[in-house]
């Protein structure tokens, strides 16, 4: 006998999906009406399934409030960006051009500061503490940050991203020991970490709390910086806020025009100086967008 519910996709990999319902896991195939109408399920989507003798289908997509193409994830709640100062040094553009693709979706943006037992990493805290984010400083090797992260993470769908090798796998493993999920030696030769996230799978650390471990920033989508209109892209930068609709001009794009707010508050060290280079090079890929590439 067939019979309907609804539940969370969990893991998505290869046309199979894994999705949570009150009766427990389900897998599933897509109906083929899903294709017809260029629907892909992704992980973190709530469907609607049909489930007859231990198969199941996922026959319709409820309503996501926000989804990425790359990872391929949905109805994220936070966005936490794992930065280090130490192999892989994290360069403050990477973490910026993230955060300005969740702030478009107004996804929450967070940082931790990993790897704090071999570096504080203390001028990268301070400058996203001062952006207005909140900032953790962590070690998966010696437990510092963990309680705190994990009361950031309660009841809510976050999202891990950052460079590969700064240690996203390993915290979660410290999280949640009992998932001893593979993780990857950085290189010390290239500085970077061999890739061990190779799908978007997410991974249930609490009562409604999941974590989407995700590919580093070379797999981050960011062709979605395509879809933030230049005089948008002000929105998406919060430290700015207290200084738009202060300048001299009300199209000011806060490079080289006269009596720009924003540049002043730089100018005062109100501003961090790598927050607006980060704005500016993403105004400048905004820039290069043809507004048929809008439609």
């Amino acid at each position: 006998m067939e019979k309907r519910t609804t539940g969370r996709i969990l893991r998505s990999l290869s046309g199979f999906y894994d999705v949570q319902t009150p009766d427990g896991m389900v897998t599933c195939r897509g109906r083929g009406s899903l294709r017809k109408n260029h629907q892909t399920p992704l992980t973190g989507d709530m469907v609607e399934i049909t489930v007859e003798k231990g198969k199941g289908m996922v026959e319709k997509i409820l309503p996501r409030r926000n989804r990425f193409v790359r990872p391929a994830v949905a109805n994220v709640d936070a966005l936490l960006v794992f930065a280090s100062n130490v192999n892989p040094i994290t360069e403050p553009f990477l973490i910026d051009r993230v955060a300005a693709i969740a702030g478009n979706q107004d996804v929450e943006v967070h940082i931790c500061v990993n790897k704090c037992d071999l570096d504080a990493g203390t001028d990268l805290a301070r400058i996203y503490r001062n952006a207005g984010f909140s900032v953790i400083q962590a070690s998966a090797v010696t437990g510092e940050g963990v309680e705190e992260l994990r009361k950031l993470l309660q009841g809510k769908l976050t999202a891990f991203t950052g460079n590969t090798g700064v240690g996203k796998s390993s915290m979660l493993n410290a999280l949640c020991p009992e998932l001893q999920l593979a993780t990857g030696e950085v290189s010390q030769k290239l500085g970077r970490g061999r890739h061990t996230t190779r799908h978007v799978e997410l991974y249930k650390i609490g009562e409604d709390t999941f974590v989407a471990d995700t590919p580093g920033f070379s797999s981050f989508d960011t062709d979605q910086m395509d879809v933030i209109l230049k005089e948008n892209l002000q929105y998406t930068f919060p430290d700015f806020a207290p200084y738009l609709g202060k300048c001299q001009f009300h199209d000011c794009s806060h490079r080289a025009e006269p009596g720009c707010a924003v540049r002043a508050a730089l100018d005062a060290g109100e501003l961090e100086p790598t927050r607006y280079d980060s704005y500016l090079r993403l105004y400048e890929k905004a820039s290069q967008i043809k507004d048929w590439e809008t439609k």
